[in-house]
């Protein structure tokens, strides 16, 4: 592939495909400083509010393997390129949103878009660099993008919201689309596709569908009733349809996701660890978004400013100080320590009142929060890697990301239920006031905590890494 270019325009490729994910996870963040003034302008309730981030998350998990192997069918530049425009186009409906419908219906094309442009972005890459000192320094540049694209998004969604409106925050996506796409045509080159493997279609309806109506069945849980027909008979579905899942991953010759990873302690581990970390982390972007607005009556450019340390924190770690951790300390020590760091964070959001200051109240919570994702999350990923084949540690890369971004949907969907139902209870028939949404937020964020312990419990199970994981750590550290 693109491997044969000179060291120069493997960089400039490199810096594309850089591009296209700085713009994917650029907007995962840039919504959450939006959502109050996207609440007022389309009229969404508490609950309904989190489909605009579940929207995108739910395509986005969901078709995370898939558009991995549509990569291999087809060609991953040109998955990338089709990931690219989709993406650019649902940015456009989202900018031009009238109603509810649309905007949601947009968030579920974006995270399509989105999805395909991720799985095939990291194959393009490590096809890009086969040695393994600039491979090491490319993946270190890659999760630096991965983090700062945070810091970039809060700061720019207040920026465009206060200054503009929150349709720019969307609209700001189209030329840095067709800028990535005209690049992308120059500078890849197209590559092979694997005409005999087959697609497992049944399999990413089946777990998509599955995930989608679990979470739809929770949002409304405090308007249909938690013991209501429309609530278990739609878990019950969500149920039967993951049953049906893996049972076609057993039986098909092709599987979306081979079975047999699971065998890998680590990957199961560091798998049910993303999804509690991922619920944890979610509901701290979505709840304390709207606790600053809401409560402490932010602007949106204030609340992008306040996101502003974790993110720079986080960056920082994902750029080589995370690894480092790892190889002087291994796998389990940093990815506890940051888990408990980030539970602490959460705890004292928890606790933060309504009249509260920002550098006693907010930036505490922020700092730690920052601190313990960056140091632990290339540990979790290490993890999911660690004891499996190098045959399958892209699979594995894919498996986790899908747990990070289910979790993130799922637990975001738990949180602002039970935020959103203690704040009802708390208001009684008067209309919601700060005191009681910040009674809510309170209840949110210290279930948050919860999980991020229940995580970092989980952590304390990990194996030792297999003598295979060790160069990796190593090339990471060398970043």
């Amino acid at each position: 592939m693109t491997h044969n270019h000179p060291t120069r325009n493997r960089w400039v490729a490199f810096g594309v495909l850089c591009l296209g994910v700085l713009m994917i996870v650029l907007d995962t963040t840039i919504v959450n400083v939006a959502l109050p003034s996207i609440r007022t302008d389309l009229g969404f309730t508490e609950t309904s509010l989190v489909w605009v981030v579940n929207a995108y998350m739910l395509t986005f998990g969901g078709f995370l393997l898939l558009g991995g192997r549509l990569g291999d069918l087809y060609g991953h530049r040109k998955l990338f390129l089709a990931g690219i425009a989709i993406f650019s186009i649902a940015s456009l409906a989202c900018g031009l949103a009238r109603s509810q419908e649309m905007l949601v219906g947009a968030r579920a094309v974006q995270g399509l878009g989105g999805a395909v442009v991720s799985a095939v972005a990291l194959s393009l890459v490590m096809n890009l660099f086969t040695e393994p000192a600039e491979r090491a320094k490319a993946m270190g540049v890659y999760g630096f993008v991965c983090a700062g694209g945070g810091s970039i998004g809060v700061l720019l969604g207040g920026l465009l919201t206060s200054q503009l409106s929150w349709h720019w925050i969307f609209l700001v996506n189209l030329p840095i689309g067709a800028a990535v796409a005209a690049l992308a045509m120059r500078l890849i080159a197209p590559g092979e596709a694997s005409a005999g493997k087959r697609l497992d279609a049944a399999g990413a309806i089946a777990v998509t569908s599955s995930l989608v109506l679990a979470v739809y069945a929770v949002v409304n849980g405090n308007d249909a009733g938690w013991h209501s027909a429309q609530t278990l008979g739609l878990l019950g579905v969500s149920v039967v349809l993951m049953g049906a899942f893996i049972a076609i991953e057993w039986k098909v010759t092709a599987p979306l996701m081979p079975l047999h990873v699971f065998r890998s302690r680590n990957l199961s581990a560091a798998n049910a660890i993303g999804v509690l970390w991922a619920a944890a982390m979610f509901a701290w972007f979505f709840i304390s978004a709207l606790y600053m607005q809401l409560v402490l009556g932010y602007t949106p450019m204030q609340v992008g400013l306040a996101f502003l340390p974790a993110n720079v924190i986080m960056a920082v770690f994902s750029l080589g100080l995370s690894a480092r951790c790892v190889v002087r300390f291994g796998l389990r020590v940093p990815l506890v320590a940051g888990l408990l760091l980030a539970a602490c964070g959460l705890a004292l959001f928890a606790r933060a009142p309504v009249q509260g200051v920002f550098l006693v109240d907010v930036l505490p919570g922020m700092l730690l929060l920052g601190l313990g994702a960056g140091i632990a999350f290339n540990p979790v990923l290490l993890a999911a890697m660690s004891d499996v084949d190098p045959r399958d540690s892209g699979l594995a890369s894919g498996i986790v990301n899908t747990s990070f971004m289910m979790g993130g949907a799922l637990g975001l969907a738990v949180l602002a239920s039970v935020a959103a139902a203690r704040a009802q209870a708390m208001a009684g028939q008067l209309a919601l006031d700060a005191p009681a949404l910040n009674s809510g937020y309170h209840a949110a964020f210290a279930a948050g905590a919860l999980f991020a312990v229940m995580a970092a419990l989980g952590g304390m199970l990990l194996g030792p890494a297999s003598r295979r994981s060790e160069p990796a750590a190593s090339g990471l550290d060398a970043s």
